[in-house]
């Protein structure tokens, strides 16, 4: 019965979810996105899971790069599903772009988590936080849907900077809780819609020495581009991990490749302990992290410094179409 009821219900997430998301990937490519998770159906959730009659989400509510917001029926998607399924739902982000989906609260994706979550068929609820700096703003319990909800309301209020003009130049300092650049690249994540036309953002994190401690070879071979990059070549990069291409995609921000040229529409420098020649060969900007002054930037009108970067979102107050969710 559940095998039954999950393929209509997977039916009707994957005509809703790609209506939405749709024209960025291209028919062959969304196409191909779905036959994969449809293909792992059978492999799609840790059997484990079923041992239970009733399952309690505990956890924190953020923007975040790939849903939205995080929370909620994450936890079960990709929080505990299996390999395949974690692909689909971050590249299925990516194609999106993290500017039209962070910080925003009904997303395609989310749908889609929701979908999933429906097939299954145990009691489920959820205590959802909401944290400022090492305070608890609010803890919201109910079922996941209306807990999620809840948090993300007071989340947009706690989380979300708001700027009235973007910045030539930003430095992002990582905590020393990201301890590769796979994390990391929230310092990214979450300034890139504040980061001008042009413009450098700065990931400032000389305790930072590998690019991804579980996926660094591949990050390696594929490197850092935008998401058109791989689009116009999905041949070449269909076989790798599509999570792995989602992270490049995000690290590098968004823009075009036209005639076989990418253009990046801004530049993304790494001031860390990873080698200034595994920067360049991963298509990023290096620097010196000794020659880094903060100073410099707080004392600038144009630029921008984060000192504990990768949790509050920074947005425009006046956001172009290129961040507004839904536009073309």
């Amino acid at each position: 019965a559940r095998a039954a009821a999950g393929a209509a219900t997977w039916d009707a997430a994957r005509d809703a979810a790609w209506d939405a998301a749709g024209a960025a990937a291209g028919a062959a490519a969304r196409d191909a996105a779905w036959d994969a998770a449809w293909a792992a159906e059978k492999k799609w959730q840790t059997k484990r899971l079923f041992d239970y009659n009733i399952v309690l989400i505990a956890g924190p509510v953020f923007p975040h790069e790939v849903v939205g917001y995080s929370g909620g029926a994450k936890y079960f998607f990709p929080g505990i599903c299996g390999e395949e399924l974690l692909n689909f739902f971050h590249w299925m982000g990516a194609l999106i772009t993290i500017p039209r989906i962070i910080g925003v609260k009904d997303t395609p994706v989310r749908a889609m988590l929701h979908q999933a979550m429906d097939m299954l068929d145990m009691e489920k609820w959820a205590l959802s936080m909401v944290v400022e700096g090492d305070d608890l703003a609010g803890v919201y319990f109910g079922t996941v849907p209306r807990s999620w909800s809840a948090a993300v309301e007071l989340s947009e209020q706690v989380h979300i900077i708001h700027t009235p003009r973007p910045y030539d130049s930003v430095l992002s300092r990582a905590p020393e809780m990201y301890d590769d650049l796979w994390t990391g690249g929230k310092c990214m994540y979450k300034l890139e819609c504040v980061v001008a036309d042009g413009g450098e953002l700065i990931i400032y994190a000389p305790h930072i020495t590998e690019i991804s401690i579980t996926h660094g070879e591949v990050i390696e071979e594929v490197g850092y581009h935008t998401r058109d990059y791989f689009l116009g070549q999905w041949d070449r990069f269909k076989h790798h991990p599509w999570g792995v291409l989602a992270h490049s995609t995000h690290v590098r921000g968004i823009g075009t490749y036209d005639d076989g040229v990418e253009n990046c529409r801004v530049k993304v420098t790494l001031a860390t302990g990873i080698p200034e020649q595994l920067c360049r060969q991963v298509n990023m900007g290096y620097r010196d992290p000794a020659t880094i002054d903060p100073g410099q930037w707080e004392q600038s009108p144009q630029r921008l410094y984060v000192p504990r970067a990768g949790e509050m979102l920074y947005r425009l107050s006046d956001p172009p179409d290129w961040q507004v969710a839904g536009s073309h």
